[in-house]
């Protein structure tokens, strides 16, 4: 089956859409094997490209001398045309609800081609495809199942943008046959597939960073904070407020020609629920799907709290709240305080996702309390404050939205920086969510070990510490 077969681009290149349906609903197992992954890092093989263009730049000029000056020079422009292509990176893109914001991202980066885009909603495939079409010089093809391309040797890295329950199963599939990752917060729907994701990164060699940009965008108040603004920091406390309305009624409908067993994935059937209205959003709000507000909107400040207090795994975890505002089918909670006590400092993250609470707005998404005084701090900006409260200063870091940080993680596959939010990082974030979900479904106050973030002793919690799969889906590292 082909969508939108007929499209092109304002330069009149054709766009190439179409799917697999050979791998439209089979398990993993069932794919051809995919070849194996790399011996060498990213870093060391681009560092052996580096070193080929140094010896034939060498060999170059040594040759000017004989051949004149001209000649040498005039063979420049060539050179630079070759490091140019040698340095392209070439991605696909899965999933076009929050991943049209991957492909803003990347077309906006030098250098960067999307050969591919993923999509199981063939109305968001074809958008999708039109906007790169009309920036992008190369024609990008258009799939339903992102397993089809995961073969071709020429694509650098995966960006996975789907419902949380497909992260750590497609990242590991990606990392399997030998592509660097992109993978959307929070990467995993459970504290199983954490530890799974993480694993499978480190056996691949290869990058993932995870898409919580305020590791980019923060860096400079983090920075402030680590040295001396308020001293010794104590404490931190995040804040989420929105007006969310009644879960099932969200104005996004599901398509008919959707492929539901392909959205579905390695998910087990949940009798009794007819997904279609809560598609393509309010899944989220049911537990075996998503993760709740947790991870959907905590992981990213409760990730820089972590960061803020240098701290690794809380020793001790409490969720406390509910489904106040609506008789509906949502399951997760839409108010309430989660509490994690590091030992040395703490951190207290506050949700009231259907009252916006416009009367007491907190100073910025976080706060960090210190001997020396206070600092708000909020995406690129932070103000410090004197222990009376007084106004101290102010900071504002480079920012630059999500081309900053998409623009880290191809820059790190180049092997010219380090990884922002590298997946082994994020994912102590990502467990900090696992665990208040633990805590809340449990009823349970949840104790950890703070050098591995394990639960001790609480046998209630740990029945949400992993899921089951459909048959054929189980992740394998």
């Amino acid at each position: 089956m082909v969508y939108g077969s007929g499209l092109e681009n304002r330069r009149g290149r054709k766009v190439t859409v179409g799917s697999n349906p050979t791998l439209s609903a089979s398990p993993p197992e069932e794919r051809r094997k995919v070849s194996e992954p790399v011996s060498f890092t990213a870093i060391e093989a681009e560092a052996g490209r580096r070193f080929h263009d140094l010896m034939n730049r060498r060999d170059l000029f040594q040759k000017s001398s004989a051949l004149g000056l001209g000649a040498a020079l005039s063979t420049l422009p060539r050179l630079r045309a070759a490091d140019k292509a040698a340095n392209k990176i070439k991605v696909a893109v899965v999933a076009l609800g929050r991943g049209m914001g991957h492909v803003q991202a990347l077309l906006a980066l030098p250098n960067v081609e999307i050969k591919y885009l993923a999509e199981v909603d063939p109305a968001r495939l074809e958008k999708g495809l039109k906007v790169v079409a009309d920036k992008q010089e190369v024609s990008c093809h258009g799939v339903k199942d992102f397993r089809s391309f995961l073969d071709d040797k020429e694509l650098d890295a995966v960006f996975i943008a789907t419902p949380n329950f497909w992260h750590t199963p497609a990242a590991v599939m990606a990392l399997q046959a030998g592509k660097h990752v992109y993978v959307e917060k929070p990467g995993s729907q459970n504290a199983g597939e954490a530890e799974l994701l993480v694993m499978a990164a480190q056996k691949s060699g290869k990058l993932v960073q995870m898409g919580n940009q305020r590791r980019t965008w923060m860096r400079e108040a983090i920075e402030a904070l680590h040295g001396g603004a308020i001293g010794t920091v104590r404490y931190g406390r995040g804040f989420y407020y929105n007006s969310r309305k009644e879960t099932g009624a969200l104005a996004i409908p599901a398509p008919a020609d959707l492929d539901w067993n392909l959205w579905q994935g390695p998910v087990p059937d949940e009798p009794g629920r007819d997904l279609k209205k809560f598609a393509h959003y309010d899944w989220h709000w049911l537990w075996h799907w998503g993760n709740g507000e947790m991870g959907n909107n905590a992981i990213h400040t409760i990730d820089i709290l972590r960061w803020g207090i240098k701290g690794e795994y809380p020793v001790k975890v409490t969720y406390n709240g509910g489904r106040y505002f609506y008789d509906d089918p949502q399951e997760t909670p839409d108010t309430g305080n989660a509490v994690f006590d590091f030992g040395h400092a703490g951190i207290e993250w506050v949700q009231s996702s259907c009252h916006a609470r416009a009367a007491e707005k907190p100073l910025s998404e976080v706060i960090f309390y210190g001997d020396n005084g206070t600092m708000a701090a909020g995406r690129d900006t932070w103000t410090v404050y004197d222990p009376k409260g007084a106004e101290v200063s102010k900071g504002k870091g480079a920012g630059g939205g999500d081309p900053a940080h998409f623009g880290n993680f191809i820059e790190a596959i180049r092997g010219n920086t380090r990884l922002n939010s590298p997946i082994d990082e994020g994912q102590k974030s990502t467990m900090m969510c696992h665990l208040a979900n633990m805590a809340y479904r449990s009823n349970t106050v949840v104790r950890c070990d703070p050098r591995t973030g394990k639960i001790l002793d609480n046998p209630e919690a740990l029945k949400f510490w992993s899921r089951s799969y459909r048959a054929g889906w189980e992740i394998k590292i």
